[in-house]
């Protein structure tokens, strides 16, 4: 080997070695993704003499074209990375793959992962050197490894933008489950005296959901209590919920008739989601002297009233559509009963009786009348009610938010 050849390859390492080591910094320095690659392209088509460079990286949902330079064309536009590339595992010469696409290239890079596809890198337009050997060819081993350093440095730099953005929205759900279950009234807030005793359960099946519940004080002789479930699951029917809850409590005063009050949530309901959600919903006004219950009942799972006198079960359902069905309610039948010595009454959202359990049956009502059936105060019927639930849906997981109140009347 001559002087002058041992000299060109000394070089030619140094500067490969300072080309990684000048990538290396940049990486360590958190450059941004354009400087790497400007950094990449300009080693492969002004160093390296490669003359067309394409980049696809994934970004964990679709494949983007991040870098192409070299040719006039928009055949990287064309190139569809699923189709023609995807099945290209390793290096490949392409200039007998018959494809006319890849026909600007002579070699496709594929960079892994395990068993995940992260980019694509496709060089060609190559220039005859005087030894005859092309660029690709001769730089192809450095070329290889200068594109897996600077692909994994791009899907961290993703996967660290990603994790922050999982973060934040971590914290927004914290924030926003908070302040929901600000909305939902605590124990200290519910009826508790001589004349009526009141118990709960709320489960979101996200961090934020659908179902609300809310007792309000009317005046010394009445108070209105309401239970009600969006259409849908996640943020948008938390919103809507609190939005609904707004309204409610605006409009909730021991003047106004529960049918006006319904017809008014409805156009409140129907002007915010234009038809595109509905809320079911059961509403109530108990005066303590009269021992009268008013309700109507809006599309919702009807609320299981229990006379242990008589022993018998009766299923709360005069009322009307949903709230956001219709622009206008087409009718509205207000229920009246009179609560009797021991009465109990169970509201409950539809996450509750659609449990289902490993054979796919669900919950039922028919197990709500067995614990409601009995001697024991209402909070003892609501935690009887919870286990059962355990031990019916076993290793299943909750699918939908779950909200129950139960309700005991005394007279005095």
């Amino acid at each position: 080997m001559s002087a002058r050849s041992s000299l060109n390859r000394l070089k030619l390492s140094n500067f490969k070695l300072n080309s990684l080591l000048d990538i290396t910094l940049s990486i360590n320095e958190n450059s941004p993704t354009d400087v790497l690659l400007a950094k990449f392209l300009k080693l492969l088509r002004k160093d390296l003499n490669i003359g067309n460079v394409v980049v696809y990286t994934f970004n964990g949902a679709e494949w983007n074209c991040v870098l192409a330079s070299g040719f006039h064309t928009k055949i990287h536009e064309v190139i569809n990375v699923e189709k023609h590339l995807r099945h290209y595992t390793e290096i490949t010469n392409l200039t007998t793959c018959g494809n006319t696409l890849l026909s600007f290239f002579d070699v496709a890079i594929p960079v892994f992962h395990k068993d995940k596809a992260l980019a694509y890198v496709l060089i060609g337009d190559i220039e005859e050197e005087r030894d005859g050997i092309s660029p690709t060819i001769k730089h192809l081993h450095f070329i290889q490894t200068l594109t897996n350093i600077i692909i994994v440095a791009i899907e961290n730099k993703r996967l660290y933008k990603e994790t922050l953005r999982q973060e934040a929205m971590r914290k927004e759900l914290e924030l926003a489950s908070h302040m929901q279950n600000m909305l939902i009234p605590g124990d200290d807030k519910l009826p508790h005296d001589e004349r009526l005793q009141v118990a709960t359960f709320y489960q979101p099946h996200l961090e934020v959901g659908g179902d609300y519940y809310d007792f309000i004080k009317l005046d010394d002789d009445e108070f209105g209590f309401c239970i009600a479930d969006v259409s849908g699951k996640g943020i948008s029917a938390a919103l809507l919920m609190s939005n609904f809850q707004a309204n409610l409590r605006a409009l909730f005063t021991s003047d106004i008739p529960l049918q006006m009050l319904v017809v008014k949530l409805n156009e409140r309901v129907v002007h915010i989601t234009g038809g595109e959600k509905f809320i079911s919903l059961f509403m109530a006004k108990f005066n303590y002297k009269k021992k009268e219950l008013q309700y109507i009942n809006a599309g919702h799972n009807p609320p299981i009233l229990y006379d242990p006198e008589k022993n018998s079960i009766k299923y709360l359902k005069n009322g009307c559509t949903g709230l956001g069905m219709f622009e206008l309610i087409p009718s509205i039948k207000k229920g009246i009963l009179n609560m009797q010595q021991s009465t109990k009454l169970l509201c409950y959202t539809d996450g509750l009786v659609e449990v289902e359990n490993k054979d796919k049956i669900e919950f039922s009502t028919s197990q709500l009348e067995v614990c409601i059936k009995s001697n024991h105060h209402i909070n003892r019927i609501i935690e009887n009610i919870i286990s059962k639930l355990d031990e019916h849906k076993g290793t299943n997981t909750y699918f939908d938010d779950i909200s129950i109140i139960g309700f005991e009347f005394f007279q005095t």
